[in-house]
Formats: structure tokens, C-alpha cells, sequence
């Protein structure tokens, strides 16, 4: 028999997913599509050294499937990081479902879903991200028992994300203003969902001038009239007094338009891949003496919570595992701040180390 031998027509089609896959090290990606439900989506595990790759399903009406296919990629890489650095025994995945979250759920939809998810065997657990819900992966449970973040168990995540972000704030202040104190700090929050929404409750406790923007116009009322915080316009929140930028919505919100307009010292949200451009913006902020939380190791309490799940450990274990993340982000601002390296990288580093430690990892 000969070669195997790929046309120059299907080797074009591949390298778009192929080329990022190796250049990422990614171990394998799962396309899934069933015309009788609507389902189209995308299962991405990136590293399965430290244990089965966990991380949320993300339901997001992308513009097209390489949008979507980048934004899992990515995202997936990042739950390497963030599970490596918060030293649990857990992989990197992810999974995002192209489609409006709120006209085209249904429980078929995420049913077949979590057939496609059982097909993995165990290497990819999921659970909830942005556009999903707890009850949502009720539906994913009757087809896999590879899922969490389920009603009565750890449920949603994003208390203790929030809480995650809130500590890890706090240890980047101390390191930007001498004092982990947010009393009277300036911060803008961008976008209020269920983790920014707790992320303002933490700040306004704690005393801190918080400015609130979203898509949601409901959303913010109800939150600025419950806290008395300051409302701007979405594409108003980069130009406001701040002495914190917290982004808490889609990522790559630090770019070069954004970054002719932050006025700040800190960026610290609980936005995944915040950075555009990972090298040319993380190096842009510590040249201009900004602190950067690496957002992997800032919003780790939501995999905490999932980890506490998947171990049978308490809700009191993953508050406490949270709160180190404190001690996580002033690990990596001293390490960032004694080598002269873009706080990102030392993140970066840091997971690597940790994983390099259990097995190779090409990266």
C-alpha cells in the first residue's frame, strides 16, 4: 500500500487546526456537531500530565468556527496554567458551544453534548463557564458522569472566583501602593455577571470607589442602585479615573487601543486572556510600570471550586484554597520584580515548572 498523501486542498483546510494545535501542545480536540439538536461545538484538552483535564463549557454566539476554534484553544491552554499553579491534580481543557445562550438551549441540545463529552472516557471534565448554568449541566449529567458544578454539589463557581480575584487584588496592591488596602482605591469594574457582580460586593465591603459598565442595562441599575456604585458606558470604562482595572467580561480587553487610554496601576479582573497580544502587552505594562494579576492564577477559585467537587472536599476548603491565592499573585509580582520579567511569563513559568516537574510538556 502506499504513502498516505494529502491533497494541497484538505492540507489547506487542516493547517489552520493543526498549526495552532502543535504550536500550543495541545493533545487532541473534539468536533461535535448533530444537526437534530442544533449542536455545534468544540472540545479542546490541552495537557493531561498533572490529571484529567478540567475546565467550563463556554456558550457564545462566535462569528464563525475559527473565532470559536481559537477562543477554546486558548482557553484550554490557560486551564493548564491556571490548575498547574494552583497546585492541583488536574489538566487543561475547555469546550465552547457556538450559539445564543438565550434563545437555543434546550435539554437535547445539552444531552447530546454530554454523549460527545462521555466519548472522552474521563481524559476532559466539564462544567460551567460564561452562558451556562448549573441546571445546563444537569441536562450534560444524564449523558456523562465526566461533569460539576452541579446544583446540591459545589454548584456555581463564582463566589469563589470572585473571592479568588478579590485576594489576589488585594496582594497586587500591596505590591503597586505598599498596602493591600482597598479603602478609598478607585476601581472600575468592566462587566457585572455573576463574578463581577460578587467582585463588586467584596470591593464595596472593603470601602473602594467602584465604577460598574455592562451590556446587561438591567443588570447594572439593579447592581448600581444595591450598591450605590458609579455606572459608565461600555466603551467608557477605559477612560475613567481608576487607580484598578478589573475586567471581568470577554478577554483581550488590554490592547493597543485600550492601552492609550488605561489611566491605572493595577489590571486585576477575572476575565480570561485578558492580554490581546500576551508577549507585546505584558512586556508594554511593566514598562510602564503597571502590575498585571496573570488572569490564569487570579481566577483560579472557580477550578478550586470544581477540584473540591471532583475530590468530595467541603465548600469551607475551597474559600480557604482561594484565599491563597493571595499569596499565589505575591509569589509572582516578587519573582517578576526580582528578575525583571513581565509578571505573565513568571506565571507562565511557574506552571511549567510545576508541570515539567510530573512530565514533559511541550509548550
Amino acid at each position: 500500500m502506499s504513502d498516505l498523501t494529502i491533497s494541497p486542498m484538505v492540507d489547506s483546510y487542516l493547517n489552520p487546526i493543526l498549526a495552532p494545535m502543535h504550536s500550543m501542545g495541545h493533545e487532541h480536540i473534539l468536533f461535535c456537531n448533530d444537526k437534530a439538536t442544533g449542536l455545534k461545538a468544540i472540545i479542546a484538552v490541552h495537557n493531561t500530565v498533572l490529571g484529567p483535564a478540567l475546565g467550563g463549557t463556554r456558550m457564545w454566539m462566535y462569528q464563525n468556527e475559527q473565532e470559536a476554534l481559537t477562543d477554546v484553544l486558548r482557553l484550554s491552554r490557560g486551564m493548564t496554567y491556571k490548575n498547574a499553579i494552583s497546585q492541583l491534580n488536574l489538566g487543561g481543557g475547555k469546550a465552547v458551544i457556538i450559539g445564543d445562550a438565550k434563545s437555543m438551549k434546550s435539554e437535547a441540545l445539552f444531552r447530546r453534548f454530554g454523549q460527545f463529552v462521555n466519548t472522552l472516557a474521563g481524559s476532559y471534565i466539564t462544567a460551567e463557564d460564561v452562558g451556562i448554568s448549573p441546571e445546563d449541566m444537569v441536562h450534560v449529567s444524564k449523558e456523562t458522569k465526566h461533569v460539576v458544578g452541579l446544583p446540591g454539589k459545589s454548584g456555581d463557581p463564582s463566589p469563589v472566583t470572585a473571592y479568588g480575584v478579590y485576594m489576589g487584588m488585594k496582594a497586587a496592591a500591596k505590591h503597586q501602593y505598599g498596602s493591600d488596602s482597598l479603602v478609598g482605591k478607585k476601581i472600575a469594574v468592566q462587566g457585572i455577571g455573576h463574578v463581577g457582580a460578587y467582585l463588586v460586593s467584596h470591593l464595596v465591603a472593603e470601602g473602594a470607589q467602584v465604577t460598574i459598565t455592562d451590556i446587561n442595562e438591567a443588570a447594572l441599575q439593579a447592581l448600581s442602585a444595591k450598591h450605590g456604585v458609579a455606572v459608565v458606558g461600555v466603551n467608557e470604562i477605559y477612560d475613567v479615573d481608576m487607580d484598578i482595572y478589573a475586567p471581568c467580561a470577554l478577554g483581550a480587553t488590554v490592547n493597543d487601543d485600550t492601552l492609550t487610554r488605561l489611566k491605572c496601576g493595577i489590571i486585576a479582573g477575572a476575565a480570561n486572556n485578558q492580554l490581546k497580544d500576551e508577549a507585546k502587552h505584558g512586556q508594554i505594562l511593566m514598562d510602564r510600570g503597571i502590575i498585571y494579576a496573570p488572569d490564569f492564577a487570579l481566577n483560579a477559585g472557580g477550578v478550586i471550586n470544581c477540584f473540591s467537587e471532583v475530590e468530595g472536599l467541603s465548600l469551607e476548603w475551597a474559600k480557604q484554597k482561594a484565599a491563597e491565592i493571595y499569596t499565589t499573585i505575591d509569589s509572582i509580582l516578587s519573582r517578576s520584580k526580582q528578575e525583571g520579567v513581565p509578571s505573565y511569563k513568571i506565571a507562565n513559568l511557574m506552571a511549567e515548572e510545576r508541570i515539567q516537574s510530573k512530565g514533559s510538556l511541550n509548550i
